[in-house]
């Protein structure tokens, strides 16, 4: 029995049928909240109750606060890189050769993928004609936020020029279903690609270009942990995004 809750819901004066009409769940969900300690509800239901019954998430689920504590490669981070540019080219191969149906190309500009990766473009054909789903979420060149990272970053191989080549490879490319692309400018500081239940998130620092920027590799091991929140984030930045076909081909909007 989950007396914590129990005593939380009395002392709100809240019966199971209320707090489950503020949590968006049904009262059996509840009953099994209560009944069932072991059991930890979504993060978000969790969160509703905790707001709902004016006590702190660690007194009714206090193996919730645990389980998201724990780090380390037996949860989500597999390995840490100080830059982009130390983890080995064969780490991305790897990755996207394994992917079945999932790649997301949340960078910027992506331009590194193409140097590094010899034939990507053959690679995500393949993928895509067996059924996985291809998505590039790139910066919009003509925005103001990629003119003032330009400026930050300073450097002659500027952002857009580097979108651009992006787009000329899919521009190569857009005869295949299942490969798809976006403008948004909202990740211009972080970088999340996903391959299946796999991910790299790069954070882009100051005055820094990507390959100078460190690097982690996740693996997705539970609900709502790094992996989820990431992938939430890209998702929130396509529903967003306009679809580089919008744009004249030349890469110019």
């Amino acid at each position: 029995m989950n007396h914590a809750l129990r005593r939380a819901m009395a002392s709100a004066k809240m019966t199971e049928k209320q707090l489950a009409e503020a949590c968006g769940v049904d009262a059996k969900t509840i009953g099994r909240w209560i009944t069932e300690p072991n059991r930890v509800p979504h993060a978000r239901h969790r969160w509703a109750a905790c707001e709902a019954l004016g006590e702190e998430e660690k007194v009714l689920w206090p193996n919730a606060i645990r389980s998201a504590l724990a780090t380390g490669p037996d949860r989500e981070i597999v390995q840490v890189f100080p830059y982009r540019s130390a983890a080995p080219s064969s780490l991305w191969r790897s990755l996207v050769t394994k992917a079945q149906r999932e790649l997301v190309f949340a960078g910027y500009t992506n331009y590194f993928l193409w140097l590094e990766q010899a034939n990507l473009a053959g690679a995500l054909r393949r993928k895509a004609q067996s059924g996985c789903r291809v998505r590039f979420l790139i910066g919009d060149p003509t925005s103001p936020v990629t003119a003032a990272r330009e400026a930050e970053e300073g450097v002659p191989l500027t952002l857009s020029t580097r979108i651009a080549v992006t787009l000329a490879e899919l521009e190569k490319l857009r005869d295949v279903t299942g490969i798809e692309g976006r403008f948004e400018t909202g990740h211009v500081n972080l970088s999340v690609f996903r391959f299946d239940d796999e991910m790299i998130v790069t954070p882009i620092l100051a005055r820094r270009v990507g390959h100078d920027s460190p690097m982690m590799h996740l693996r997705r091991t539970q609900a709502d942990g790094m992996f989820d929140r990431f992938s939430a984030h890209v998702e929130e930045l396509w529903t967003r995004g306009r679809d580089i076909r919008e744009a004249p081909q030349d890469g110019k909007a």
